[in-house]
């Protein structure tokens, strides 16, 4: 410590030792001094001149520095403040008091040239990324600064070093995750260094989940109320997704679109709009807009445009739009936004035309929008905005583009004027004083009008009313009227484009221009005219347009040829001068700025002469009308015939396209109804495996409800036969009616016959008691005897035949019993008067249903018996075809067994011979080894060393 004193300037008889001295004998310290605590105090005083002298310590000290990260980790104080020291030395971060404008330029050269000597050695950047993996706050946070500066002054290197270096990026990704916010909040600016202009860093830490982390993140610190942390997180997702696809891919894969819905959600006071909500938000609009770019690819802005839509996003920030107290900055790009979220998406742009603003009474957000934009109040990116937005609610939108035609239409204006319409305020900005009024409105008219041809022509019909008193005219007969007046650059440039693009592809409207005979010479009197700069960029519109007039001709209009035109042309300019002229367009610097991107963006309103989407009709008619310009009449003629020829090979192919669209369509159908019924077989399927166990499930069911009504119904057997169990049928129960009426017949009729024969009998008895008396009196008489005898026998018989009768009696008797019997159990049955027949019936209906669904089963399975056979016969095939493959096979086993057998007498005739050479080379002296006593001791070695194994 005494030295650090002496070092450090402490008090002393002798002079103050320099800087560069003291630097000098701290660096030895650190080199020679064998104590740690030594060099730890050295490397402290160190760190705490690095500010003051920057140049010293990187010059003397950064070699030591390394050396001590190298061997003194185990040391966390002394290598956090070698980090620290590295860090003021290599970074430019200095404080504002100690920073001079006129050495600036130093400091960022030496900040470069001190980085470039510490990644010299790849070494340094690998230890400086195993140090930011120590979870010790002392040293994970220096080394996060030092790296973090490393990349900001030799990005690329740093960038390619930490991408060879294994697990490199991973390392870093894990900076997210630390629960120390400083050290996390300095990862995010760690990241956003080393992602920058490197795709394939780019895709590593994306798909390290850092779209998840860094959501995490914004969601924590308040979506759009966070602070700084949230821009930083923002920025960060700016340079994993700005032209990246891949990324850009998987953050729609992920679902992460939907969680970007929550940032907009802004709440209605909105008066508390603080700076950082401000930069907050309007990275997040930028961040959508890097999605929906119109320089990604078509199939990728789609994807993410449908995903807007669906997870409710496009509708959030239709709301900001139309909210009231919204920031103009904020306002202006939230409609840019939103202009591209629904550009070329049907779907997108249908829901934004259903938009209406919060007002009494309610209006379409387009006309709020086209409000603003013709109205010169309104600050100037803000009427920039809603162009663009217009221009890509009409972008592919045939749909959107007649709807904003037919508010101009005679027939669909609202005659109360109770409301304001798009193509009112249009024509409103196109005559007004304001000349980039005029030029927004010309501009939006011609891409209500872009490449389609039906309303090119419906718009001829639009008549205006200039004057009171005054006949209409025609839209277009105004245009020119207009552009004839002398009127500002600008206004006459809008309305050229908005000439043009009306005239293009459309011949019945070159006939209405061509029409009005004032319109010809006062082109051609423009374009022959020698004028300054400013007019030359009308004057090659007034060429192109003139140049459309002739490519476009019909030849309807006798006066206005195309040969005609060509003569005047050529007679009043000249056709050098002509293509000249026309070439002014392309070459002008506005036209090559506006050509670079679809958005309208200009440092000012007098830069404001192009756009995009008309630098594209330049570019395809530039070179058509030079041709045009050249060509003779016979050729002209040629030319008229093949584009009738490709117009009908046109209408050919349209229709067959037609046809193929149809036919994809209904294939498309087709397939969907496949998947369909393989779906509904699957299911019919497992339904029919449910059915199958249901029904096994029923026969053991039914099998236990038919013993058990066996036990009940045991007191009824002896009608069996007649009352089955399997339910009792109409006609067995009308049978048994008949039956027991014929039973009771014949036991009336029995009943009858009885008491006949008990009649017969009681006469018989009193007879036989007559008879009695009589025999009593008459034995005394002779000649009776004989007669007594006959009486006797008649007795005995009639005795007989009562015993015979008796026993039928008593027959008869039982059999009424069981009759009655019988009866008594076939009443209820029939009569449903007692419990025993209402379980009866139910068993019935039980029993008849399941009787039912056996049947269906027993059909089922006969189904299925029959495709299984149709399987087994398939199997059986199948099996005889792999009979004949083992056969083939075992052939070949064999034939390689016969030509293993052959290789094997070759050996061992080519074993004889080298025997019998050996021995000649012994025999001649020449030393030869043994390779079977060579082999046999290796075997032996091989022997032992396997019975060793075993004894082990």
């Amino acid at each position: 410590m005494n030295f650090l004193r002496g070092v450090m300037g402490g008090p002393s008889a002798g002079p103050q030792p320099s800087g560069t001295e003291t630097i000098q004998k701290l660096c030895d310290r650190v080199a020679s001094s064998t104590l740690l605590d030594d060099r730890r105090d050295a490397v402290r005083a160190l760190k705490s001149l690095s500010k003051k002298y920057r140049l010293e310590v990187g010059i003397q000290a950064m070699e030591h520095l390394i050396h001590v990260l190298q061997t003194d980790r185990s040391d966390s104080e002394i290598i956090g403040y070698a980090l620290d020291t590295l860090y003021n030395v290599i970074s430019n971060d200095l404080e504002e008091e100690e920073q001079e404008e006129n050495l600036s330029k130093q400091v960022d050269d030496l900040g470069s040239q001190f980085t470039e000597i510490f990644i010299k050695q790849q070494e340094n950047v690998t230890l400086l990324l195993t140090l930011v993996e120590e979870f010790d706050f002392h040293v994970r946070w220096p080394g996060v600064k030092l790296l973090t500066s490393l990349l900001k002054q030799q990005g690329p290197q740093v960038q390619q070093i930490i991408l060879v270096s294994p697990m490199g990026v991973s390392r870093l990704m894990d900076l997210l995750a630390d629960s120390r916010e400083v050290i996390r909040n300095d990862g995010v600016l760690l990241l956003q260094q080393l992602t920058k202009s490197n795709a394939a860093i780019q895709k590593i830490v994306a798909f390290e989940n850092a779209f998840e982390r860094l959501l995490d993140i914004i969601t924590e610190e308040g979506n759009s109320d966070g602070g700084i942390v949230v821009e930083d997180c923002l920025l960060l997702l700016q340079n994993l997704l700005k032209n990246n696809n891949s990324n850009q891919n998987f953050f729609k894969e992920g679902s992460y679109i939907q969680r970007m819905k929550p940032w907009f959600e802004v709440g209605d006071d909105n008066c508390g709009w603080s700076a950082q909500k401000v930069t907050n938000l309007h990275l997040m609009l930028q961040l959508v807009r890097v999605l929906v770019s119109p320089t990604n690819p078509p199939g990728a802005t789609s994807s993410c445009q449908k995903a807007m839509f669906h997870c409710g996003l496009l509708q959030q920030l239709c709301t900001i739009l139309m909210a009231t107290g919204v920031p103009a900055d904020i306002l202006t790009e939230t409609i840019n936004t939103v202009s591209e979220v629904i550009r070329g998406c049907q779907m997108n742009q249908d829901y934004f035309a259903s938009v209406n603003a919060p007002s009494n009474p309610p209006r379409p957000a387009i006309v709020v929008l086209l409000m603003s934009m013709v109205n010169e109040r309104q600050p100037f990116v803000l009427r920039c905005a809603v162009l663009y937005c217009f221009q890509c609610f009409l972008y592919k939108n045939q749909k959107g583009q007649g709807e904003i035609v037919s508010t101009l239409l005679p027939s669909t204006i609202d005659a109360t004027g109770n409301s304001v319409s798009a193509g009112q305020l249009l024509c409103g900005g196109l005559f007004s004083t304001d000349s980039l009024s005029n030029w927004c409105a010309a501009v939006a008219l011609a891409h209500a009008l872009q490449e389609n041809a039906t309303l090119k022509e419906q718009l001829l019909r639009v008549q205006l009313a200039t004057s009171i008193g005054n006949p209409p005219v025609s839209l277009l007969q105004q245009c020119t009227n207009i552009l004839s007046q002398g009127s500002k650059v600008q206004t006459r440039v809008g309305l050229l484009m908005l000439l043009c693009t009306w005239l293009s592809n459309c011949s019945i409207a070159v006939t209405h221009f061509l029409h009005n005979p004032a319109n010809i010479p006062f082109l051609t009197g423009q374009i022959a005219e020698n004028l300054g700069e400013e007019e030359q960029l009308v004057q090659g519109l007034c060429a192109l347009l003139l140049g459309i007039s002739i490519y476009y001709n019909d030849n309807s209009l006798e006066n206005y040829r195309k040969e005609k035109l060509k003569q005047l042309i050529e007679k009043r300019i000249g056709r050098e001068n002509f293509i000249e002229k026309l070439g002014f367009i392309s070459k002008h610097e506005l036209y090559s700025r506006a050509a670079q991107k679809p958005q309208p963006s200009f440092s000012s309103p007098d830069h404001m002469m192009f756009d995009h989407e008309f630098t594209k009709l330049v570019k395809e008619l530039e070179g058509v009308i030079s041709k045009a310009i050249y060509k003779s009449s016979e050729e002209d003629k040629k030319e008229e015939e093949v584009k009738k020829t490709l117009e009908q090979h046109d209408n050919i192919v349209t229709h067959y396209k037609k046809v193929i669209r149809e036919q994809d369509q209904e294939l498309e159908e087709l397939k969907q109804q496949i998947n369909i019924l393989k779906s509904q077989n699957e299911q019919l399927q497992a339904t029919v495996t449910q059915q199958v166990s249901q029904i096994q499930q029923h026969k053991d069911q039914y099998n236990l409800l038919k013993v058990q009504l066996g036990k009940d119904t045991q007191h009824h057997n002896s009608h069996g036969d007649t009352l089955q169990m399997n339910g009792i049928q109409t006609e067995e129960v009308n049978k048994l009616k008949e039956e027991l009426e014929e039973w009771k017949t014949k036991h009336e009729l029995l009943q009858g016959q009885l008491r006949e024969k008990d009649s017969v009998i009681e006469k018989l008895k009193s007879s036989q008691l007559e008879m009695g008396t009589e025999q009593s009196s008459q034995i005394s008489k002779s000649g009776g005897l004989e007669h007594s005898n006959e009486l006797q026998k008649e007795l005995e018989r009639l005795r007989s035949q009562i015993q015979l009768q008796s026993a039928e009696i008593s027959k008869l008797q039982t059999e009424n019993q069981k009759l009655q019997v019988l009866n008594a159990t076939a009443d209820p049955v029939l009569g449903h008067s007692s419990a025993t027949a209402a379980q009866n019936s139910e068993w019935k209906g039980r029993l008849e249903q399941e009787i039912k669904e056996l049947k269906s089963e027993v059909k089922a399975l006969s189904e299925e018996k029959a495709s299984l056979k149709e399987y087994l016969d398939s199997s059986s095939s199948t099996v005889a075809i792999l009979q004949d493959e083992k056969s083939k096979l075992q052939q070949e086993v064999a034939e390689s067994k016969k030509e293993q057998d052959d290789l094997l007498v070759l050996l061992a005739d080519q074993d004889q011979k080298l025997s019998a050479l050996k021995i000649k080379l012994k025999d001649l002296g020449v030393p030869v080894e043994d390779e079977d006593d060579i082999e046999s001791g290796d075997q032996g070695d091989d022997d032992e060393d396997g019975d060793e194994e075993e004894q082990d």
